[in-house]
């Protein structure tokens, strides 16, 4: 095993100033059940973009360092420095998960039965070399899945089957997705397909539309189409849907789902009521796309719910017998139902170069970055 480690780290100083650099870390030695990762793939999921730029305005990105190790500052506008206070001075690593082989087990017979063994891992810090981490906290994959394959076995697969249980758990029959070209949408709509749950996939361009339907979809609407609350309205009273999930969040479109909700529920009522319809209605927001304010024009009733929605708050209601199935789900399908496909592969010195971030940071639908830190 190698000597040395290196790791990506994001810092804001007090001076108003986010620094992200890579730094040479201790090579890390693990206790009786933790397992030591050589990482090789991880991928650049929006949350990470959260960790990474934190609340720095990326227009005013420097480049600097050398090819090896090049350094980025930015600017921090002094009115978010409040909300950001607990990270200041702080060398915060960055990766949410990925994937890569075993290297050096502690005692644990857990740890002991990965060494040698292909994993999956979340918990942070994945943007390095090396990794140390407890056994529950990776995934082993099957024999002859590549790192690669692997790299996203967690934020994407276990938030689309989350979305599933809470739909079920909740008592709701189909569900509303917006964004659902991306890979987390094109995963829950295998998922969908697969068990039998219909669902509403909201895009905004005539391809995504084109690129579902090839893969499956029943119910696709474009939100940039004329017709685009009278198809919804049509699909959610085909369906019944009245959960939604949306990670686009600013603007009137959570407002648009309920209304349309309201519209398919109110279809079935033989008085009126100033309160609107009696059934449910619920919107769970799980991302920032865009990061304008939400607006709401009421005219859905009272029986609606807004709520954030965070994969790891949702397998805590879900419970442990769940969260287990699932992940066991992942590993058995994640060459099929949960592939991720990836437009760009970077080392970790190339995820550190004005060109690489502002392609990256676009979070354009159908473009993904697996970052290889190995490379």
């Amino acid at each position: 095993m190698k000597d040395t480690n290196i790791q990506l780290t994001s810092t804001i100083s007090q001076d108003n100033k986010l620094t992200l650099a890579l730094k040479d870390i201790e090579m890390p030695q693990p206790s009786a059940n933790e397992v030591v990762i050589r990482i090789e793939a991880a991928p650049l999921n929006p949350s990470d973009l959260a960790v990474l730029f934190s609340a720095a305005d990326m227009t005013t990105a420097a480049e600097s360092g050398s090819k090896q190790s090049p350094v980025i500052t930015a600017d921090v506008p002094a009115k978010f420095m409040p909300a950001v206070k607990t990270r200041v001075g702080k060398a915060t690593p960055v990766g949410n998960e990925g994937a890569g082989t075993v290297v050096a087990a502690g005692s644990s017979p857990a740890a002991q039965a990965l060494m040698g063994k292909t994993v999956a891992v979340i918990g942070g810090g994945t943007y390095r070399q090396f990794i140390c981490a407890n056994v529950q906290s990776c995934l082993e994959l099957k024999q002859g899945t590549t790192a690669k394959e692997g790299a996203s076995s967690f934020i994407n697969p276990l938030t689309a089957l989350a979305m599933v249980e809470t739909m079920r758990a909740e008592g709701h029959k189909a569900i509303i997705h917006a964004a659902a070209a991306s890979n987390l949408g094109q995963m829950l709509n295998r998922i969908c397909i697969a068990d039998g749950v219909d669902l509403i996939n909201i895009v905004r361009k005539a391809e995504q539309e084109t690129l579902l339907r090839d893969m499956g979809a029943k119910y696709v609407v474009n939100s940039s189409s004329d017709t685009f609350l009278a198809d919804l309205t049509a699909a959610i009273i085909e369906t019944g849907a009245t959960i939604a999930f949306d990670p686009i969040g600013g603007g009137q479109l959570t407002s648009d789902i309920l209304n349309c909700m309201e519209v398919a529920a109110a279809r079935d009522m033989t008085e009126h009521s100033v309160y609107g319809s009696d059934i449910f209605k619920q919107v769970y927001i799980y991302g920032a796309l865009d990061r304008r304010p939400i607006t709401l024009n009421r005219n859905f009733g009272f029986a609606w719910g807004i709520n954030g929605f965070l994969l790891f708050n949702a397998l805590g209601k879900l419970g442990t017998k769940t969260v287990i199935a699932m992940r066991q789900r992942v590993a058995e399908e994640i060459s099929t139902t949960f592939a991720s496909h990836y437009t760009h592969e970077v080392s970790l010195a190339e995820v550190l170069k004005l060109q690489s971030i502002a392609s990256y940071s676009k979070q354009a639908t159908g473009e993904k970055y697996l970052i290889t830190p190995q490379g």
